[in-house]
């Protein structure tokens, strides 16, 4: 039994003149009217600065350029209980790079999506092969038109064959007749017809077959070629027409004006059916081979026409077994002698013509829409759990908390020894192969600070000195910078540690300073503080300025008479808001050209230097870009989804899902904190509730990560599973989000004036 009946269809459509939109429109109209009756739609991509007089079956245009709009047309289709989306795929039609904005409405949409692909690239550059490996991952299935794509989709991009269906290019049911009656109503009566038919553009080859038009003339005096359509609307807008022009002036060089006819039209089906009827020969003179698919040649191969082509990968399968003729690429000589050939056998033409016909009975429009609707079938069987199931709903299986567990410091515990944390563990079993980083251990000091506040019980007085030695044992004075890496036999393994290191040991210095309960420690932490600040200044990294920022926070508020100290603050402030400026587009609104790990401490450091230097600016902009990074940290169906580590490299593109880690939902409930004191927007809280509850198995595996009795944090989510292990870095993160919640919590009810909450993070 069927189980959806609405389908909507993203792609290009009708009138836009292009391939792709006739395909769109077509295998929507086909599948509307199938005995299925289902209800459908198409979005339409709208290329930059176009404008077109959709019809009714367009339910919703995106323009190809706005990412926004990618996300408001998620939402609609989420809002429109559609059962299956079926995306057209090529990457020229959707803006970004690669047509990178198209994965930021995949990855919001809640029902399953299958992908026609359009074209399959055997070489594709880092750019094409990241987009093309996210709209797989996206997709319940992938379809294409031919084996060979089905072939490359496994041997280049590893697609698993139970992904892959291969549904030829659907074509009119005409039945099979002769050119005469069609010849007659175009006023071509009495003439051998050739015809190409198809946007105009160089790669199509028709320079090639007009020199081979001599040759062909000298056995059939009769012979026209018909070059019918459009010059592509890219290469108007490009050169206007001056490709166009020059074929006009290469077939009056040649002197064979009246041999060869360029119809400038786009014409409608009906209109086409009759050229393709018309026509003795039909030729795809095409210049390479790396065409996956071809409309043109697949509607006249389908209405019976004998096909004369260069083996162009599509062609190559359909022409098999005596169905057409190959010829080389770019060899007039050879198109001519077998257009020739044919124009002067009769028998031999009708042969091929029946053969064709015959063979594609299986790819008229109607068994093209049975075949799409089996898979639609088959992928509306995968769809999601419903939102009622989904982890943290009041429905779900998975136990959910009533508010902020108590934060339980076992596993913490065994993850220290008498020189500080350890990096990493294998399961739960701490490995000392692993050694020790001040990146952990100035984490665990910034906890420490956190468990001063009300309500909380302080670590151990012996374990916050450790990790206080730990960093003063890290600090390099020769080379004025912070070590970060030291083995298991104490030895340091450098002299001196990265930018993000050293401001993120600042920053729990400036912690520190502000925060421990012990005067002697707090002095010890702003004189290292005020020797270490210098150094920063020469950072390029903006997330060693935003770590510094934090760590200016706390500083500042305990040193008030440092003025050098204030000034650093303004100019990390400032480069990160240059930055900004510099970077910031209508649909990338953040400080770099891609995302990495602690994105949310950027606008955090903005929002908290802004609060302190009484600098709206920095405020709003630390605002304004956490919100948009929540839009992309917020999976379709409302639960945090970390900025996943495979997205480290990308350049302006929506982040992929995995690997998730701990540390990007523990600096989002910081930032998150940071800006529901600026603003006290409820939204804050919840986000920030989100991140939390993504540690207790509100994720996109509804697996949890967290071990409440023993306070463990597994080190983050792969594709299909989490990561066992449970590092330092992990269980900090971990129980920092805890505490910041269960501060926000006790301070809820208080008056807005009265909450000076302090975000403090991992």
């Amino acid at each position: 039994m069927t189980r959806f009946k609405n389908i909507a269809f993203i792609g290009n459509s009708l009138p836009r003149r292009c391939g792709i939109a006739t395909f769109t429109t077509d295998l929507q109209h086909a599948v509307s009217n199938s005995p299925a009756r289902m209800g459908t739609a198409i979005v339409a991509m709208t290329d930059h600065g176009r404008a077109y007089d959709y019809p009714p079956s367009v339910w919703l245009e995106i323009p190809d350029e706005r990412l926004d709009d990618y996300i408001r047309a998620a939402e609609a289709l989420n809002a429109g209980r559609f059962d299956v989306v079926c995306l057209q795929h090529e990457f020229g039609i959707f803006g970004g790079e690669a047509g990178s904005h198209i994965l930021t409405l995949l990855s919001r949409l809640d029902m399953p999506v299958v992908t026609t692909l359009h074209t399959v690239l055997a070489e594709p550059n880092p750019a094409q092969r990241k987009v093309l490996a996210r709209i797989v991952e996206s997709s319940a299935k992938i379809v294409v038109m031919a084996e060979k794509g089905r072939a490359l989709l496994r041997e280049v991009y590893r697609v698993p064959a139970e992904k892959i269906e291969v549904i030829p290019h659907g074509i009119p049911d005409i039945a099979f007749s002769e050119p005469a009656v069609a010849k007659a109503k175009l006023g071509f009566e009495g003439r051998s017809v050739i015809l190409t038919f198809g946007l105009l553009s160089p790669n199509k080859g028709v320079e090639v077959m007009i020199d081979a038009m001599p040759r062909i003339l000298e056995s059939r005096p009769d012979a026209v070629y018909v070059v019918l359509g459009a010059t592509h609307p890219n290469l108007v807008l490009r050169e206007g027409e001056a490709y166009r022009e020059s074929l006009i002036a290469h077939v009056r060089d040649l002197g064979i004006e009246k041999h060869v006819v360029f119809l400038d039209q786009f014409v409608d089906q009906a209109t086409l059916l009759d050229f393709i009827s018309m026509c003795d020969v039909y030729t795809t003179p095409y210049l390479n081979e790396a065409q996956m698919t071809s409309g043109t040649l697949a509607y006249s191969f389908g209405l019976g026409k004998a096909v004369v082509s260069t083996p162009y990968w599509h062609a190559r399968e359909l022409l098999a077994g005596g169905r057409g003729i190959l010829v080389p690429f770019g060899d007039a000589k050879a198109i001519g002698n077998e257009i020739a050939g044919l124009l002067t056998d009769d028998a031999r033409r009708d042969a091929m013509r029946m053969r064709a016909y015959a063979s594609s009975r299986s790819m008229t429009w109607q068994r093209t829409a049975e075949r799409y609707l089996a898979v639609f079938e088959e992928a509306a069987q995968r769809r999601p759990l419903p939102n009622a199931l989904l982890p943290g709903s009041r429905n779900a299986p998975t136990r959910k908390p009533a508010g902020p567990p108590e934060p339980q410091f076992t596993y913490f515990l065994s993850m220290c020894d008498d020189t500080g944390l350890f990096q990493h563990a294998v399961h739960s079993v701490p490995d000392r192969s692993h050694g020790y980083c001040v990146d952990d251990n100035a984490r665990a000091l910034i906890l420490a600070s956190a468990l001063n506040a009300a309500g909380e019980t302080p670590l151990p007085e012996p374990l916050t000195t450790r990790f206080a030695s730990f960093v003063q044992h890290a600090w390099n004075p020769d080379e004025k910078h912070f070590r970060n890496f030291m083995g298991f036999d104490r030895r340091w393994l450098e002299d001196k540690g990265s930018e993000d290191s050293h401001g993120r040991t600042l920053w729990a210095l400036g912690e520190c300073a502000r925060s421990d309960s012990d005067p002697s420690r707090r002095t010890w932490a702003a004189t290292l503080f005020s020797e270490a600040l210098p150094t920063t200044e020469g950072f390029r990294s903006p997330r060693a300025w935003a770590f510094t920022l934090l760590g200016l926070d706390g500083y500042c508020e305990a040193s008030e008479e440092d003025v050098f100290a204030q000034r650093m603050r303004r100019l990390f402030a400032d480069r990160l808001m240059d930055l900004l400026v510099r970077v910031e587009t209508e649909d990338w609104i953040w400080f770099e050209e891609g995302l990495s790990y602690d994105n949310a401490r950027l606008p955090q450091a903005l929002i908290l230097a802004g609060l302190a230097t009484e600098t709206p600016a920095y405020t709003a902009a630390g605002l304004k870009t956490l919100r948009w990074l929540m839009t992309l940290q917020t999976a379709p169906r409302g639960h945090f989804r970390a900025i996943g580590t495979d997205s480290f490299s990308d350049r302006r593109m929506p982040p992929q899902g995995f690997d998730q880690q701990p540390l990007e939902a523990a600096a989002t409930i910081s930032a998150c904190l940071a800006a529901w004191r600026a603003d006290h927007s409820a939204e804050w809280r919840a986000d920030a509730a989100s991140a939390f509850a993504w540690f207790l198995g509100a994720n996109d595996l509804s697996l949890p990560l967290v071990d409440l009795d023993t306070g463990s944090c597994r080190d983050g989510l792969h594709r299909a599973r989490v990561n066992e292990n449970r590092g330092g870095e992990s269980v900090v993160s971990y129980l920092l989000g805890l505490i910041e919640l269960r501060q926000l919590s006790r301070l809820s009810d208080k008056p807005a004036a009265l909450t000076p909450l302090r975000a403090l993070g991992a």
